[in-house]
C-alpha cells in the first residue's frame, strides 16, 4: 500500500506540471534553465497567448520551465539504451508521457541508482538519464597452468567465467567461478592434470606394434596386426585419446571353413568346386553363393551366406547332396541343373 502512495505523491504532481497550460500552475514549473543538457527549449511563456501559433500550448516543459509546445507530439518510440532495458509508462509517447529506464544487473547510474523515469519533452527528444555504467568488477579469475578461461562481456557481479584445460590435460576441480559483489571470485582455480593412457589392450589372434610403457601420452598412435590366416576387422591402429581412454581398435576374424563336400558354390563371382578355394576357407566378410533347388520347375537359384569370425552358414534352402547322388546321378545334382533364370 505504501508504493501505491509514493507513486500518487511524485507522479501526480509531475503529470500535473506537464499536461496543465493554466496559468495558475506557473509557480509550480521550475524555472528555466541555462542550457539544459540534450534539451533545446522553445519559446518561453507564461500563458497560451504568449505562443504565436494556435496550436501551440504553454506547458512545463521540464528544465526549459513553461515554454510553447505541441500538446500531441511526439518523441521516437522504441528506444535502445546501452546497458539498460525501456518500458514505456503508458500506452503513448507523446509530449510529457514517461518510461522507465532500468539498468541492468551489475549497472547503475552515477547517483546509484538502478532505475530513472525519462520525460517526453517538448523538442521531441527524450530528457536522458545518467548512463548506467558498471559499478561492481572483479579483476581477472586467478589463472591456472596449462589451462585458460572463457568470459563472456564484463565481470560484474554474477558473471560465470567457465575454465577450460590445454589438449593433454584434463580439469581437476570448478568448472565455474561466479563474480561476487566484493569483487572476489566464488571459486579457486581448478588444476589441468596431464592425460596419460594405459597400456593398450590385447586383442585375440592379434599382435601389437609398439615399445611396451606404464602410460602412453595423448595423440600417441599404437598399431595391431593380425595372425596368419585372420583377417583384420576395424582400424589398424589406436590412439590415445584426450580422456585417456583408447580409441577404438580393431578384431581379428578368423577364415570360414564352406560346410559343401559334393556341390559347387559362387565364390568370388565364379562358380567353383570347394577343392578350388584355397584351403577350402573364406576370408571373414566373403560372401559365397550356395545352389539350391527349386522343386516346382526342377531347377536351380542361389542364396548367398557371409562368412564372420570362423562361421558360415548355408542358407536354409541348401541341401548337400548324398553321396549316391553325386556318384551316380552326378548331372542332377543341383548346382548342376539348369538355373531358374534360363527358363
Amino acid at each position: 500500500m505504501a508504493w501505491k502512495i509514493y507513486f500518487i505523491m511524485v507522479f501526480i504532481p509531475m503529470a500535473a506540471l506537464c499536461v496543465f497550460g493554466d496559468e495558475d500552475f506557473t509557480d509550480l514549473c521550475s524555472t528555466r534553465r541555462q542550457n539544459p543538457i540534450d534539451h533545446t527549449c522553445q519559446k518561453a511563456c507564461t500563458k497560451d497567448q504568449d505562443c504565436p501559433k494556435k496550436k501551440l500550448k504553454c506547458l512545463c516543459d521540464g528544465e526549459c520551465g513553461m515554454s510553447c509546445v505541441t500538446p500531441r507530439s511526439s518523441c521516437p518510440w522504441p528506444v535502445v539504451l546501452e546497458n539498460a532495458n525501456v518500458t514505456l509508462m503508458q500506452e503513448t509517447w507523446n509530449f510529457g508521457d514517461q518510461m522507465l529506464v532500468r539498468c541492468h544487473p551489475g549497472f547503475k547510474m552515477a547517483n546509484g541508482q538502478e532505475m530513472a523515469q525519462s520525460r517526453c519533452q517538448g523538442d521531441k527528444k527524450w530528457s536522458v538519464p545518467a548512463p548506467c555504467d558498471v559499478v561492481s568488477t572483479c579483476d581477472n579469475p586467478p589463472s591456472l597452468e596449462n589451462g585458460y578461461f572463457i568470459k563472456n562481456g564484463h565481470l560484474i557481479q554474477g558473471a560465470l567465467v567457465q575454465y577450460r584445460c590445454n589438449p593433454g590435460y584434463i580439469l581437476e576441480g570448478p568448472i565455474f567461478t561466479e563474480c561476487l559483489e566484493n569483487k572476489a571470485w566464488s571459486k579457486n582455480a581448478p588444476k589441468c592434470k596431464k592425460v596419460y593412457c594405459p597400456p593398450p589392450p590385447e586383442i585375440k589372434e592379434g599382435i601389437l606394434v609398439a615399445v611396451k610403457k606404464a602410460e602412453y601420452e595423448v595423440s600417441e598412435v599404437i598399431y595391431y596386426m593380425c595372425k596368419r590366416n585372420f583377417f583384420r576387422d576395424g582400424p589398424h591402429s589406436v590412439t590415445c585419446m584426450a580422456n585417456g581412454q583408447w580409441s577404438d581398435g580393431p578384431a581379428c576374424r578368423a577364415r570360414c571353413k564352406v560346410p559343401v563336400q559334393r556341390s559347387q558354390v559362387i565364390y568370388r563371382d565364379q562358380k567353383v568346386w570347394v577343392t578350388e578355394i584355397d584351403e577350402g576357407l573364406v576370408h571373414h566378410s566373403e560372401n559365397v553363393g550356395f545352389f539350391c533347388r527349386n522343386k516346382t520347375q526342377a531347377c536351380s537359384y542361389t542364396a548367398s551366406s557371409q562368412c564372420f569370425d570362423g562361421e558360415l552358414k548355408p542358407p536354409e534352402c541348401y541341401e548337400e547332396p548324398t553321396w549316391v547322388q553325386y556318384n551316380f546321378f552326378f548331372k542332377k545334382v543341383v548346382s548342376e541343373i539348369s538355373s531358374c533364370q534360363e527358363l
